[in-house]
């Protein structure tokens, strides 16, 4: 068997990033009681490996955000990251219920004529109005994403009169169409925080969002709403369950044949 050896500082911060990916699920699943992270010596026992390795995976921590590092008092944890599931469609209050209070400050709210690719995301003819939305949301009162939506007007209209600063948009749109969500196709993307982001999540100028870009579907099938959020990524982490087989073929369906 073949094996590439590295020199020593390589291995080194290898390493570090290894026991800091570990650290970080930890933290963020609650792992350390009363946010005290163990001694140096004590994780260095614990992931058998050097307390200078230890030092450089906390450090990295410490880089993200997430932990604070003091003489005497040693490393505690600073900010906390919400689960974000990506197996259901839920609106950013039914999934962080368990965390807090969800609130939204209404930015704009408009009828526009929209450009080519949205209508054509929605399924619209040249020329047909939408309601824009932006929001800001935020968790506890941190805020934690910006959120620009186009709705269709028939569903979207009606929002104009919705308590859109305590209710997801989810539940408001099932309500006004008499019918359940559907699907929505979903693509995820690290982006930089352009300055009007910036100012409204109150991250610094280029700092990496988690960018979710969502295309949303009634039970029938027909496309209502898409969103561009664009989450503060220092709290909030995507979660889902991915499995191997293709639910789509036939044969790992109950009731493939009629």
């Amino acid at each position: 068997m073949k094996r590439v050896m590295l020199d020593d500082r390589r291995c080194r911060a290898d390493r570090a990033r290894q026991v800091a990916d570990l650290l970080r699920r930890q933290i963020i699943h609650g792992g350390f009681p009363h946010g005290q992270l163990p001694l140096e010596a004590v994780l260095a026992r614990e992931f058998d490996t050097s307390r200078n390795t230890v030092r450089e995976a906390l450090d990295l921590l410490r880089e993200e955000g997430l932990v604070e590092r003091s003489p005497g008092v040693g490393t505690t944890v600073v900010a906390e990251k919400y689960p974000h599931g990506l197996h259901r469609l839920l609106g950013l209050a039914e999934t962080l219920h368990e965390h807090g209070q969800v609130t939204n400050q209404v930015r704009t709210m408009t009828l526009i004529e929209p450009p080519a690719p949205v209508s054509h995301r929605l399924g619209l003819a040249p020329g047909e109005q939408v309601v824009y939305l932006e929001r800001l949301r935020s968790l506890n009162g941190l805020p934690l994403s910006l959120d620009l939506t186009y709705l269709v007007r028939d569903v979207g209209e009606p929002l104009f009169d919705a308590d859109l600063a305590n209710n997801d948009i989810f539940v408001l749109l099932e309500q006004i169409s008499g019918q359940p969500l559907g699907m929505a196709e979903l693509t995820l993307e690290a982006v930089n925080a352009d300055p009007h982001t910036a100012a409204a999540l109150g991250t610094p100028r280029g700092a990496a969002l988690l960018m979710v870009e969502r295309l949303t579907h009634l039970a029938d099938s027909r496309p209502v709403d898409l969103e561009f959020i664009r989450f503060r990524g220092d709290r909030l982490t995507m979660r889902g369950h991915l499995r191997r087989t293709d639910d789509s073929r036939p044969e790992n369906k109950e009731q493939a044949w009629p």
